[in-house]
């Protein structure tokens, strides 16, 4: 692991979803950008004091010698740092899972994308919300035709944390959130509404065709959005709206997905992730519940505990990691991944995440489609 060390949330995520199904071990780490802190921290994690390294570059110096070495790194680093440090992973022969956004460029993301193709390397982007069972079940369902043509798609992502200018009181996350050299143009949209647009992509199938967005900054002395609206068009006909905030006061991590089509409909909410709502067109409202009997081979295989034992949060992300560990299994092996290998978000993945993000600051700078004030205001 490169990043994540102590005082940074995503980090310890990473840790304990790699191992919750006993697939990966964490064997080496560069885990801070100071030296010393980062090698106090691998030694209170438990590492070998051999390979708890101080730099990335020692990582990789270090472990590509080693009979030993890693099979793959995670990378949990603020996102300007993402591309260097995947590239010369990338190059020195690692797999690499990296925190998304994929990169804070979109030249950058492209020149990732076509590295990782051309090398052969895994590259596995953590979209935390494809991890969850119920989430593949509404991808089986639709694929499956059961809401016919899709005729729009709401998707939302509120937080209430960055309501007040914590970043100006020493809150380390939000410093860097806040700051466009670090995180890249996109605010909100950027840290999540990139979860949003994939998850709705990734339930849908839907390809985006083109936006128009509406970005906002309520918090005095912000340089990024920290509210974001943007509609869709995707190809075909269908319609989206998106919805992303850091400043929606009552809401923990509202992520919701309504996706409509012209036979049915299906609704998912996070903070109830084992209930997925289906609504066939003069028929009743289904609950579906996770653990039922007929739910999909796709979600029955990312479950581990039996109906009423609630699976949340941290076992989406194990889902990421055990796919990712088949998914490299595989092409070690020569062989086909199974279901979990099979539908894990990857590179091209973030590609497409960082080109959202980019297309959505271009639409709301250019402002091409002028407010209209109507004639009775």
């Amino acid at each position: 692991m490169i990043g994540g060390g102590k005082g940074a949330y995503i980090g310890n995520i990473h840790r304990l979803a790699a191992r919750l199904d006993g697939q990966w071990h964490l064997v080496a780490g560069a885990f801070d950008v100071d030296p010393e802190r980062g090698r106090d921290f691998a030694l209170s994690q438990g590492l070998d004091p051999a390979r708890s390294y101080g730099t990335y570059q020692e990582l990789i110096t270090g472990e590509a010698v080693r009979a030993d070495r890693v099979d793959a790194v995670a990378i949990c680093t603020p996102n300007f740092t993402h591309y260097p440090i995947a590239k010369a992973l990338i190059e020195a022969g690692f797999d690499v899972i990296c925190e998304k956004p994929l990169t804070a460029t979109l030249a950058d993301a492209v020149a990732l994308d076509a590295l990782a193709a051309h090398s052969g390397r895994f590259v596995g982007v953590t979209y935390t919300y494809c991890g969850y069972p119920m989430v593949h079940e509404a991808r089986v369902r639709v694929a499956r035709g059961e809401l016919g043509a899709i005729r729009t798609v709401q998707v939302e992502y509120p937080l209430e944390w960055m309501a007040t200018a914590i970043e100006q009181q020493g809150n380390a996350q939000a410093a860097w959130r806040t700051d466009p050299k670090m995180n890249g143009r996109g605010g909100s949209i950027g840290d999540i509404g990139t979860h949003a647009y994939h998850l709705a992509g990734f339930v849908t199938g839907l390809k985006l065709e083109s936006l128009t967005a509406d970005l906002a900054t309520f918090v005095d002395g912000r340089a990024l959005d920290d509210n974001a609206h943007v509609m869709m068009r995707y190809q075909g006909g269908a319609r989206g709206l998106l919805w992303s905030s850091q400043v929606a006061i009552g809401n923990s991590n509202g992520v919701r997905l309504r996706v409509f089509g012209e036979k049915g409909s299906l609704q998912w909410f996070q903070e109830q992730p084992n209930d997925l709502v289906f609504t066939p067109l003069n028929g009743r409202v289904q609950l579906i519940k996770r653990g039922a009997d007929d739910l999909s081979e796709d979600a029955k295989v990312r479950i581990r505990t039996p109906p009423g034992h609630p699976e949340g949060y941290l076992e989406a992300f194990a889902n990421l990691y055990a796919g990712f560990a088949e998914a490299i299994r595989a092409r070690q092996q020569g062989r086909a991944p199974g279901l979990l290998g099979q539908s894990v978000p990857l590179s091209h993945d973030g590609l497409k995440g960082v080109a959202f993000v980019e297309a959505v600051v271009d639409s709301h700078e250019a402002n091409d489609q002028p407010w209209v004030t109507p004639v009775a205001v």
